[in-house]
């Protein structure tokens, strides 16, 4: 029953998936309020999907800790799921993310015309300065920067180092880190075709100011946001209403 669930849920999933990507492409030529109407109606959409089809349900908690201006959004990475909220929570945010993503044909040029900020990490520091002239631009406009602090998706239970481009960021833009918690991984596997039905948790931390030196900054990040993120996976995906 669950493999056919599944199989049911990623052929509606990612065929909506495609089917909106194909369709609209056209936006991309349009004025950004056109692009971003149709941004928010996608998420949405894939979120009802979630929903209806897969089971997966979802809630928001500590939203009070979310500014609503300009800010630096340090989130754990677990899943694909994630990367699918946060036009859904944020509206128009500026994520950071892998160079390669920007390659994929459609789904590459949604994101040059959003403005998200590739990031090669074959060059490793070389990279950032590139990313902080793209976070001025973005703080310019008022948007919430995401970034994944350890750069890629981590399983739930496995461990990785923090890198250096939240530092970068925190210490070029001088605004407060919310860190975001979550247990995605625990429905949505990575590389995983099966899906688990649950209630995914999302829980954004209190910010750590601006202006604290590096490795007190870096310290704290890690140690919160690993020890909500760890809670959230011992209290599991049980269905809530």
């Amino acid at each position: 029953m669950k493999w056919l669930r599944s199989l049911i849920f990623n052929i509606v999933f990612y065929g909506w998936f495609s089917a909106i990507c194909i369709s609209m492409l056209w936006v991309v030529f349009m004025p950004p309020s056109y692009l971003l109407a149709i941004i928010r109606y996608w998420s949405k959409s894939l979120a009802w999907i979630e929903r209806t089809v897969g089971g997966i349900h979802f809630r928001i908690l500590g939203w009070e800790n979310v500014p609503e201006g300009t800010c630096i959004i340090a989130a754990k990475h677990q899943s694909a799921w994630e990367t699918f909220k946060l036009q859904y929570m944020f509206g128009n945010p500026v994520i950071v993310m892998k160079k390669e993503l920007f390659h994929i044909p459609v789904w590459g040029q949604y994101m040059k015309s959003t403005g998200m900020i590739p990031i090669d990490r074959s060059r490793g520091g070389k990279a950032l300065p590139e990313m902080l002239d793209a976070a001025h631009k973005a703080v310019e406009e008022g948007r919430k920067i995401v970034i994944f602090p350890q750069g890629t998706r981590i399983p739930p239970g496995e461990s990785r180092p923090y890198k250096s481009g939240v530092a970068a960021l925190y210490e070029e833009l001088h605004l407060p880190i919310i860190p975001m918690a979550l247990n995605s991984g625990l429905l949505w596997p990575k590389d995983s075709f099966l899906k688990k039905t649950g209630t995914i948790t999302i829980e954004f931390l209190p910010a750590i100011p601006p202006g604290l030196p590096r490795q007190e900054m870096m310290t704290r990040l890690k140690e919160e946001l690993e020890t909500a993120s760890d809670r959230l996976i011992a209290n599991g995906c049980s269905f809530l209403p």
